[in-house]
């Protein structure tokens, strides 16, 4: 760390000198087409539901609540219970640096080579047992593994997608935005891993500032550790592969600690210098750029022709061969993400056509405002780079791998369908408020069109910058790697060139690494031109610009985001966790989910802190209720001789009723529920012991016949039609009460009944098989006469 300190305060100072030059002269690239939000994020959380957790105290698996913020920062809960209550998380994982495997035979792969002099068995086994078949490993180089498993392929591929994304968004952990922090601190570490001979592209810069220096001093410090602690194992090969990994997770939060301590102090005192040094850049701006290029011309004479000759004979041939690997995978990632956005927009539109109201619009807006940051949805973009192959060019060119230049794509693709979507929505919002809502269709395809071509506008102008980027981190490192043996000598006698007050802010290592860069920048520029000039992969010449491209939409950027849902008076998409809004209207504190919850048909979700193989309850206190007094609620006529002996109580009874499976439940008590409705006159009311008589009588004559479901639905459909011929002017009810589900007393109930269950479970059989949303007349079975009703929802509270 002290090492690194001294090297960042130089880089600190030259970043610094690099932002205010760049302040000053102005400058930058093309101005993109399409609009960009800040935080387009904000109140909403991305994805939440339950699996199984591996346990490393026990050796147990336990079912655990797993709920990912938009921080992307996993958190497991006991329960959702204990997440509603706002309880601390039983573990907390920040997924830079992971790699989210699928499979038990890619983790004991990774895992036989953690330990060296140990030639494991091709068909070893690791030393867990996945209780499934589908298991979801988070795998880490230093720190702790974590093991999961779901019981479904589905479930596992939805999971998959959101561990890559958590993966994919924590790893890109220093902010674009920081113009001198963020360059100092990345210039350091390339900088420092050169002095210790690595002057290639590095998997683990992954995270935020002190994560990758925790990375980059296990880098050393682990294999010295293996080498000295690996052979005092004892155990099994398994038990030893287990304890090392612990041992080294250890090792890696006390370094981890250390760096975050010691970054933040040394950030601070480079920070309390700034504003001194900023008004001394302002103040000698032309003096220190006019000493910087008198020097820069001394290093390029002594540099240049060195550089040319190695550009010739081993960088020129291979430029064109890995600028069409890039650009293949990348150029139909991006293709993929238009074909998505293109997807999501024809479905809108077709809804509109057929007739669906605005609150489905709504919804459907909702969850088109969220497209780029739903992991499943964005997979087959994601999936498209993953193909980037640099094999042949890797030893060459010293690439350890491609995933530095995947995980950068996937980003850029993330940020192009945010921006497209985002686009979208203002340029329609700004249609709706000038033209109206008559021709919706007409004036979403209006935008769809606009913003499609704004998107191939910026998708080539991204796709080049990040080529052109590319191609500089695989060439620029393999250059300084063959020059600094015959240049780096030659360096400090140009120290000498440089004013005192000025050499802060000018370093001949930088100039050096720029005069390289400048030698190969043009073959760079002119590769990726000429793949340009010949439109290949839909890139656009320089040249081009929009003609049509709008003078003021960036005003549009300025105005806040539109809540959809509120604005066409949709409810909250299906899947939402807590939603945007409770009930009663008022605004809710809990978030928006981005991606709905895992619901299999047929398939119960696990209950939270079950393990596989052990009986399954539910943690609701009223679910619990549910299954030992089982409810039966029914819609019946209130008398109307005397309607002041029904009351909204509670009356304890005695008596038996016939259930629809055969079997007769005991009824232990009556709650009667009167509901008040405006009518015209008092209608009849039914004491709660005639109710009963009513509904014990029924249910014993349906018992004796052999189809008495079928019978019961054959006669109520019969009943209602005579009374809607009779009379058709009459107001009525309906009865409302969910179907009886033969298997509920053999099965738990599902974790959404008790959440947002509004029923019992049981439903009466005069209702089956109507329109619930039609109100119809149900016949008085006491007199045979057919009339209106006045409904009273009855509690039927068996034992």
């Amino acid at each position: 760390m002290k090492e690194f300190s001294d090297v960042f305060e130089q880089q600190y100072s030259v970043a610094l000198f690099n932002s205010v030059r760049f302040e000053i002269e102005g400058g930058g690239g093309t101005q993109s087409q399409l609009l960009h939000r800040k935080d387009p994020l904000a109140g909403r959380s991305i994805f939440s539901g339950s699996l199984f957790q591996y346990l490393e105290e026990n050796r147990k698996w336990r079912s655990r609540f797993v709920s990912v913020p938009n921080s992307y920062t996993i958190s497991l809960y006991e329960s959702k219970t204990a997440h509603d209550r706002g309880l601390h998380p039983k573990v907390t994982i920040n997924c830079a640096g992971y790699k989210a495997l699928t499979s038990m035979e890619e983790y004991t792969e990774l895992i036989n080579t953690s330990l060296p002099g140990i030639k494991a068995k091709a068909s070893s086994t690791p030393f867990i047992k996945c209780a499934s078949q589908f298991p979801l490993i988070l795998w880490h180089p230093y720190a702790r593994h974590h093991y999961f498993c779901v019981m479904t392929e589905k479930e596992q591929n939805k999971w998959h997608a959101v561990l890559q994304d958590c993966v994919r968004h924590r790893n890109n952990g220093l902010p674009e935005d920081c113009t001198v922090q963020t360059p100092a601190f990345t210039d350091a570490v390339r900088l420092y891993r050169q002095t210790k001979g690595h002057y290639g592209t590095w998997d683990m810069m992954c995270g935020a500032p002190p994560q990758i220096l925790a990375n980059l001093v296990m880098e050393t410090l682990q294999p010295e550790l293996r080498s000295v602690i690996g052979p005092r194992l004892k155990g099994k090969l398994q038990q030893r592969q287990r304890d090392w990994m612990l041992i080294s997770d250890a090792v890696y939060r006390q370094v981890l600690s250390q760096t975050t301590g010691q970054y933040d102090a040394l950030v601070e005192g480079c920070e309390a210098q700034r504003a001194p040094l900023d008004a001394r850049l302002r103040t000698d701006m032309d003096q220190i750029i006019t000493s910087k290029e008198h020097v820069s011309s001394k290093i390029r004479a002594l540099v240049l022709p060195k550089a040319e000759q190695l550009l010739q004979t081993s960088v020129q041939p291979y430029i064109s061969s890995i600028l069409e690997a890039l650009m293949e995978p990348t150029s139909r990632g991006f293709s993929e993400v238009r074909d998505i956005f293109f997807k999501e927009m024809v479905d809108i539109s077709k809804n509109s056509l057929n007739g669906a109201g605005k609150d489905k619009l709504g919804d459907h807006m909702e969850r088109l405002s969220m497209l780029a940051f739903h992991p499943v949805k964005m997979q087959s973009c994601y999936e498209k780079v993953e193909q980037l192959n640099l094999e042949g060019l890797q030893q060459r060119f010293d690439v350890a791998s491609p995933s530095v230049f995947i995980s950068r794509a996937q980003i850029l693709m993330r940020e192009q369908m945010d921006n497209a979507v985002y686009t979208f929505m203002q340029l329609l919002q700004q249609s709706l408020e000038t033209q109206g809502e008559d021709d919706m269709c007409k004036t979403m395809q209006r935008c769809q069109d606009r913003v499609l071509k704004k998107y191939d506008y910026d998708s080539s102008t991204v796709r080049k910058k990040f080529f052109r980027e590319s191609l500089l981190q695989i060439i620029i490192p393999y250059m300084l790697q063959q020059l600094s043996p015959s240049c780096s000598p030659e360096l400090p006698r140009f120290e000498e060139l440089i004013f005192e007050d000025f050499s802060r802010f000018l370093l001949v290592e930088n100039m050096f690494e720029e005069v390289v860069l400048q030698s190969v920048s043009k073959d760079i520029m002119m590769a990726v031109k000429d793949a340009a000039l010949q439109r290949r992969h839909n890139l656009y010449r320089d040249s081009m610009i929009l003609t049509n491209s709008d003078p003021n939409l960036h005003l549009l950027g300025e105005n806040p985001q539109v809540d959809w849902a509120t604005r066409f008076g949709g409810d909250e998409p299906e899947g939402s966790v807590g939603g945007g809004r409770v009930e009663g209207g008022g605004s809710g504190s809990r978030r928006r989910q981005v991606v709905s919850m895992i619901q299999l048909d047929g398939v119960p979700l696990p209950f939270e802190s079950c393990p596989p193989g052990e009986p399954k309850s539910p943690d609701s206190v009223h679910g619990i209720r549910d299954l030992i007094n089982p409810v039966v609620e029914m819609v019946l006529p209130v008398s109307q001789e005397s309607p002041s002996d029904v009351s909204t109580r509670t009356e304890p009874t005695t008596g038996t009723v016939t259930m629809q499976d055969g079997l007769q439940e005991h009824v232990t008590h009556v709650t009667t529920v009167v509901e008040d409705f405006p009518r015209k006159s008092l209608r009849d009311k039914t004491s709660p012991q005639a109710i009963l008589q009513q509904l014990v009588g029924s249910r014993k004559q349906e018992a004796d016949k052999e189809h008495q479901e079928e019978a019961a639905i054959k006669n109520a459909i019969e009943e209602i039609e005579i009374a809607v011929q009779e009379d058709e002017r009459e107001r009525i009810t309906e009865v409302s009460a969910a179907d009886l589900d033969g298997e509920s007393s053999l099965r738990p109930p599902l974790a959404s009944d008790f959440s947002s269950r509004n029923d019992s479970g049981f439903q009466s059989q005069t209702n089956e098989g109507l329109d619930e949303d039609e109100p119809q007349p149900i016949p008085n079975g006491l007199n045979g006469e057919d009339k209106v009703i006045d409904p009273v929802e009855v509690e039927v509270v068996l034992a």
